[in-house]
């Protein structure tokens, strides 16, 4: 995988995000391939509001997100209303995110995350524009990276390191079970449990560890008082799609 932008195809752009817009584009088209089955991408025509780019074998849609620099813990999603409504459409895409190097000479980082993973709870609502703004009392929102459990962040490259082709494709693969949970406050219960485990930092971990964060959960969760039967129960579904592999004794192995 080549990282670095044809800086050429900007030369008749005199306005930076033309320039990061032709640049970004135009590599996720000729480098990046599908990580649901692996093909080839296509860019969509100009302005078209589901998305940048779609998948022709599985019909997978993707938008992108660039931002200059290191991405950081969070990144600009437009209109707070207009995302809302977005992720939770069935119309949804999968997102894009890059990171480009400051003087626009190519990818520094780059990962999908699947649109499973887009619930109300990762999206920040920033405060209205001022008064005398030329948009007064608009809205905006942020996506923010800190609540989307690591499984759902996958790399393509990191920190300029491109990950193997096979790796992506089976991180994807991991979690398409939670394409089958509709309900919002459902899948909400198990991407906290996901974020839990990742708070360890450790691949096995045992029940009383995920115990630990009862507080937290119970702060998210006020209206459920059940919390440690409810903690259990999330851990038996992520056993059985094959996300954790279960020892015995109340202890769990990441896979």
């Amino acid at each position: 995988m080549n990282l670095n932008f044809d800086t050429k195809l900007a030369d008749i752009y005199t306005n930076y995000s033309q320039k990061a817009r032709v640049l970004s584009e135009t590599w996720v088209f000729n480098e990046i391939y599908c990580p649901s089955c692996g093909d080839n991408i296509y860019d969509y025509d100009n302005n078209k509001p589901v998305a940048d780019f779609y998948c022709k074998k599985c019909a997978e849609d993707f938008e992108l997100k660039c931002k200059k620099g290191k991405i950081g813990k969070k990144v600009s999603a437009g209109a707070y209303s207009q995302m809302i409504k977005r992720i939770n459409s069935s119309q949804k895409p999968n997102f894009f995110f890059m990171g480009y190097t400051v003087e626009m000479l190519g990818v520094s980082d780059f990962f999908v995350v699947p649109k499973h993973f887009f619930v109300s709870e990762i999206i920040e609502q920033r405060k209205a524009l001022a008064e005398n703004a030329r948009r007064a009392g608009w809205i905006g929102s942020n996506i923010l990276f800190s609540k989307i459990p690591k499984a759902g962040q996958i790399f393509y490259i990191e920190n300029g390191k491109e990950v193997d082709k096979k790796d992506v494709l089976e991180k994807w693969q991991k979690t398409v079970f939670l394409k089958q949970i509709k309900k919002a406050d459902a899948k909400g219960w198990i991407l906290d449990i996901m974020n839990c485990i990742d708070g360890l930092n450790k691949k096995e971990f045992s029940l009383q560890d995920i115990y630990a964060f009862e507080k937290d959960l119970a702060i998210i969760h006020p209206e459920n008082k059940n919390i440690k039967p409810k903690i259990r129960q999330q851990l038996q579904l992520l056993r059985d799609k094959g996300y954790l592999e279960f020892l015995g004794e109340g202890r769990y192995r990441l896979r």
